[in-house]
């Protein structure tokens, strides 16, 4: 019997328990910033991925001034990974945002995430910066 599967909207009951799955894999990777990761779940608009009930993965997004958005996580639980849940999760987030009538979704691939951008060219993102890969949306009926 497979998993049962779901994605919704992040709980504040969430916060502790994600912080503390991505401190536990990134923390000693560079650029990790415990203040900037707590904001991000804090204050952008969060989607859980929730196997069997138990926290499978998350994405936090950021709606910017011009409605562009902006993919500031995309995280997948250890021991989680090769389920799917990274694509459902970004099929997910480009459903929300055409729903939000965003002209393009953006993701920030660090270059030495080598199997971070292929993940992201394989659904037709671009690069558009060095370290910024862009979607271009189709518009909302």
């Amino acid at each position: 019997m497979s998993p049962l599967f779901e994605i919704a909207p992040f709980a504040k009951s969430d916060l502790p328990h994600l912080f503390g799955l991505a401190k536990s894999v990134f923390a000693d990777l560079p650029g990790w910033n415990d203040d900037a990761v707590l904001d991000a779940l804090s204050s952008d608009v969060l989607f859980v991925a929730r196997e069997d009930g138990l926290a499978a993965g998350y994405v936090a997004l950021r709606l910017e001034q011009d409605g562009t958005c902006v993919v500031e996580q995309l995280f997948v639980v250890p021991g989680h990974e090769h389920h799917g849940i990274g694509q459902r999760l970004l099929h997910f987030v480009e459903g929300y945002a055409i729903a939000v009538r965003a002209p393009s979704l953006r993701i920030v691939v660090e270059r030495s995430n080598e199997q971070g951008r292929s993940f992201f060219r394989r659904w037709g993102f671009v690069p558009v910066e060095d370290e910024v890969f862009e979607l271009t949306l189709p518009e909302a009926s």
